[in-house]
């Protein structure tokens, strides 16, 4: 795996919650680089490098995902799945970002291999206050193996 750019794969389909979560990352001068898909579909091609994808280094893997779990085509909960499934994408760091409250899904997330669960809260002040901690966290002190020197 390669440690070019590091970056961010936000899942994400509602426009208002791409923008209030980059807003969020802008605010808190968390990321260099967010890059967005829309549906889980997108998110396997995205980090597979097929389909629309095709021709970008699947080894240049994000520094963290943020995954939505109501998603069009595939769940955010199916896509952890896959990706779990598969040895090249097994460790990547992946934090349900989401604004279901059923505990089904904090335990299927757990149980599938999510590292984290976060609710997105509705106001935009504990919205960035939530981001800012993330990021803290998965982006500042989290060492992922591909970023690390060795």
């Amino acid at each position: 795996m390669t440690r070019d750019t590091t970056y961010i794969l936000l899942v994400e389909d509602n426009q208002d919650d791409i923008d209030l979560t980059l807003r969020a990352l802008r605010l808190n001068n968390l990321a260099n680089e967010v890059v967005v898909v829309k549906d889980g579909a997108e998110a396997l091609d995205f980090l597979s490098a097929t389909g629309a994808h095709a021709g970008r280094n699947p080894d240049h893997l994000p520094q963290l995902v943020l995954l939505d779990i109501n998603l069009p085509k595939l769940s955010g909960l199916e896509v952890l799945k896959r990706l779990r499934a598969s040895e090249r994408t097994r460790i990547l760091p992946i934090v349900m970002l989401t604004t279901s409250r059923q505990d089904r899904d904090v335990v299927e997330s757990y149980s599938s291999g999510a590292n984290s669960y976060v609710q997105k809260p509705v106001a935009f002040t504990e919205f960035t206050e939530a981001v800012r901690q993330l990021g803290g966290y998965w982006l500042l002190l989290n060492q992922v193996p591909w970023t690390t020197n060795s």
